[in-house]
Parts: structure tokens; sequence; C-alpha cells
């Protein structure tokens, strides 16, 4: 609540230009049968409870399949076999963007997993007598390590950029601080509503997360002390009209993933962090830092949200303190740190030795 005798400043939300008539586009693929096939396969979809992201990555894929088979003159589903299928897995894997690269191994299991899913509809609906995609092989996709860690030295340089003497920079703290203590993803931070912080039980409920999985995590202390100032200093200044949005742009509007991403980014370069990522670097940053403190990945499975505790393992091979902790303490090649010449002289000795 703002204190007693303050004055309250509020901004009016920006003018917004009357949109332009829309420009009617025509559907390239508009008539094609199998068009209709996958509209209704992504009609059940959005019946069944799939996430609108999801429904929407699958159309791409499922409308470059209609494409190359349009190609080719395959109409039907019925005219779709398992040879056609590998033809095409073929054609992903020796495709060339326009920069002359491949398509990476990602790219190419989210072109065709689509595929899998669409011919079992087809055939559970006995659209089709059997299904040729269901001994399609998907490619294997490599683990790869997180491209970049921050350090804990260099997360407090990004927090400690954001200015807390005006309410942007109040709310920005606030932001920074619950990412790197929840490890949140910006998807998440979005739609976070005032009701959703349980202060008493240092909580924080995160509705609808990845995969429409709802969580509870656990708000550190130096967070939740940032958060409340920033509902009772910055959020009443500037919030436009009363809602239940938790972080609040310039203008009082709820903040959007992008939002998000661009100010952690920019405090990043503030704090001179020059890594590739942004808001998932905080994320990744907080998971591996807890695990050096002694984390078990269980609990970080619940923490990050993960469906699979192999998506967790990850941080294991960034977390190497204890690695390197076991390494200097029991490999045979060691130097150890000596307190005098004569300590370091007899230490050296037995290495002497087994030169000779």
């Amino acid at each position: 609540m703002p204190r007693a005798g303050q004055k309250l400043k509020t901004r009016k939300p920006a003018a917004v230009k009357p949109a332009a008539p829309a420009r009617r586009t025509v559907d390239p693929l508009a008539g094609l049968p199998l068009l209709g096939w996958v509209e209704a396969h992504l009609e059940w979809l959005g019946v069944t409870g799939y996430s609108p992201d999801t429904v929407i990555a699958r159309r791409t894929a499922l409308r470059r399949f209609v494409s190359w088979c349009d190609e080719r003159g395959l109409q039907q589903p019925a005219d779709i076999t398992k040879p056609v299928l590998d033809r095409y897995q073929r054609h992903l894997f020796y495709y060339r963007k326009p920069d002359g690269s491949p398509l990476t191994l990602g790219s190419q299991h989210g072109a065709l997993a689509p595929l899998k899913t669409w011919f079992k509809w087809l055939a559970r609906e006995n659209h089709i007598l059997y299904n040729p995609a269901s001994e399609l092989d998907l490619p294997k996709l490599p683990k790869h390590l997180p491209r970049a860690i921050l350090s804990v030295q260099e997360v407090e340089a990004i927090l400690a950029e954001a200015d807390p003497q005006t309410p942007y920079g109040l709310r920005d703290r606030a932001m920074l601080e619950l990412l790197y203590s929840t490890g949140l993803r910006r998807m998440e931070v979005a739609k976070l509503a005032l009701y959703d912080v349980d202060p008493n039980r240092r909580l924080l409920f995160v509705r609808e997360g990845k995969g429409r999985k709802d969580r509870v995590v656990p708000v550190g202390e130096r967070a939740l002390a940032w958060l409340e100032r920033y509902l009772t200093e910055a959020r009443p200044q500037l919030v436009a009209a009363e809602h239940e949005a938790l972080f609040v742009t310039d203008y009082g509007e709820r903040v959007s993933p992008a939002f998000v991403a661009q100010h952690v980014k920019r405090y990043m370069d503030f704090a001179g962090v020059h890594k590739p990522g942004a808001t998932h670097l905080l994320r990744h940053a907080m998971a591996t830092h807890m695990l050096e403190a002694g984390a078990d990945v269980r609990v970080l499975q619940a923490l990050l949200g993960h469906a699979s505790l192999s998506t967790t393992e990850i941080y294991t091979h960034v977390s190497i303190e204890h690695l390197r902790a076991i390494h200097d303490a029991t490999h045979p090649a060691r130097l150890r740190r000596a307190d005098s010449l004569a300590d370091a002289t007899t230490e050296l000795w037995p290495l002497l030795d087994d030169e000779d």
C-alpha cells in the first residue's frame, strides 16, 4: 500500500492506432484434400486439451508435409505409405536452407513427430486401414549442454544493474530476483497474478506452465523482500487500471514473455555479461548453483517443472565443482599446496622418484 501522504502517479495507456483494413491473403494450400484431414486432426488436438502453442507447431509441420505431398501428386491419406514417409525423411535430411546449412536433428524431429500422431489418429478414426507411420524411426536427438552458464558473480552484477530508486527499476529488480530465485520460464513470469504469491509461506503458484501443468515453488527471502517492496512502492504507480497481473509494463499493462526477455538481456548488457541467451540463463544458473551447493536433482526437477528426470540431469554435467574437488583430492598426479618450501620439496620427492 502507498505510504501516508504519498502522491501517486498514474500513466494513461498510450493511444491505440486504429488498425488498417486486414489484407486478404490466399492460402496456397487451400482446396487440397489432405489439408482437410489436417484441420480435422488439429481440431481434435484442441478438443482433447493440447495447448495452443502445440497446435500451432503441429500445424506448421503438417502443412509442410502436405505441400511436399502435393508436389508429388499425393492427395489422399491412403496414398501415403511407409516408403513415402521414408522418402520424406530423406528429403528433410538432405534439405538445405537458403544459407546452405542443413536442418538440425531437432528440426527434423519436429517435422516428423507430428506425422506419427496424425497417422495414428487417422487409423484410430478408421480414415485409413493401417498406420504407415507406426514403424517410422525418428532422428535421435543429441543431448547438448547449455551454451553458457552464469557465475554467481555475474548474476549478482546483473541484478545490481536495476535501479530500485525508480518504479521501473524496482519492478525490474523484483522480476530479476524472482527469475533467479525460482527458475521460472519467461512465459510463466508473464502469467503470474497477484494471488499467485503467498508471502506468509514464501510460495509461488505457477498456473499452467509448460504442458499446462501447475506447480508450487518456494521463493527465497531476498526475492520475496524485493517483490513485496515492488508491490508496495512501484506497482501502484505503474498500473493504469486495476487488474490481477503481478508484473506490469511502463503503461500498466500485463508484461509479455518478450518484455521479460528483453529486460533481462538489457541488464546483461549493462553488466557487461555478453553471453548467448537471456531469461533461460537465469534458469540455468539457478539450477547449476543449487546443484553445486548440494541440492538433489529430483528436487530441482520439481522446482523447474520438468516432466522427465533426464531433462534435469543435464545440469549434473554442468555442475562440476564436486567432481573437481574429488579429482583434486584423489588423483595420483595432484600437487597439494605446501605450507613451506621444505614441505613442498618433500611433496615433490615421490614425483621425482617416479620420473627416474
